[in-house]
């Protein structure tokens, strides 16, 4: 079973989705289940986890709402406060809903260069373990050294790096990320995503060896049972198709044995997220 490991959904308003500038004109739209059903089908995906673009609880409601009527969302990584006095409310709130598997913070966007050693975020990460839901990590290679020591403090709770923490894949710079990478997955209980890569290339020029170095040290690093796809879909169309991004680590992968292909195809991402449904 193949499963995309990292998609998000929206309805598009200028104002909810600043980030996406003149630049992203492609996704300056809605995308939603019935959109990516078809991209599922053609790259023979057969289901994703989405994954919450803003940071409010209505978000996570209106995921969980998309899952509940779509097979093909397996998982939902939502966002909620973890840094309130009221986050066990709002975890309490969604425990019903068996396909919220994980929770997202965007730590990237904080000014607060060490916002994960925060005492009130660490105590909402502890509370996050009392409901087995597992965390994303969204930064960037600066915030590598912090990450490592944030996940330090929870050797019992899962973590997942998104996007490879975002290498410098277009200025080709990589000792510095790939030490911190490292350093990062010297901790069992940390897997990684190997998402968002086409859009850290340049757009229009990118080839699969540019990215190719940075994969070399995500396998290195974490191994295969530690490593799952994604497409970042749909920011991933800023610089590729659904099925091109996909093919990046499809084909590094083709000649591994088969079970280690499977691995970061679809099975790492299954028993990370201990998913129940497949379709």
């Amino acid at each position: 079973m193949h499963i995309d490991a990292h998609q998000h959904f929206w309805i598009y308003h200028p104002q909810e989705y600043e980030w996406i500038d003149g630049f992203m004109g492609v996704i300056r739209r809605n995308f939603l289940p019935e959109d990516l059903e078809p991209e599922l089908q053609r790259g023979d995906v057969q289901g994703s986890v989405a994954v919450q673009a803003r940071q409010t609880l209505a978000e996570t409601r209106w995921l969980l709402g998309l899952a509940e009527q779509s097979p093909k969302i397996l998982g939902v990584v939502g966002w909620v406060d973890l840094c309130s006095a009221k986050l066990r409310s709002q975890l309490q709130e969604f425990a019903k809903y068996p396909k919220l598997v994980g929770v997202r913070h965007m730590v990237q966007t904080e000014p607060d260069e060490r916002f994960l050693l925060r005492a009130d975020f660490l105590r909402g990460i502890s509370t996050l373990e009392e409901f087995d839901l597992a965390y994303d990590i969204l930064i960037y290679p600066k915030h590598l050294p912090v990450a490592a020591e944030f996940v330090g403090r929870f050797p019992k709770h899962r973590f997942v790096l998104d996007h490879l923490a975002k290498p410098p894949i277009k200025s080709g710079e990589i000792e510095a990320w790939a030490l911190g990478i490292r350093r990062l997955a010297d901790f069992p209980n940390v897997w990684c995503k190997l998402s968002g890569l086409v859009t850290e290339a340049h757009w229009q020029r990118w080839t699969p060896q540019d990215i190719r170095p940075y994969l070399e040290v995500a396998f290195e690093a974490f191994g295969t049972e530690r490593l799952m796809i994604g497409s970042d879909w749909p920011v991933c169309l800023v610089a590729s198709s659904y099925g091109r991004t996909l093919d990046v680590v499809r084909n590094y992968v083709q000649n591994l044995p088969a079970n280690a292909r499977e691995a970061v195809l679809g099975a790492n991402a299954r028993r990370f997220w201990r998913l129940k449904t497949a379709t």
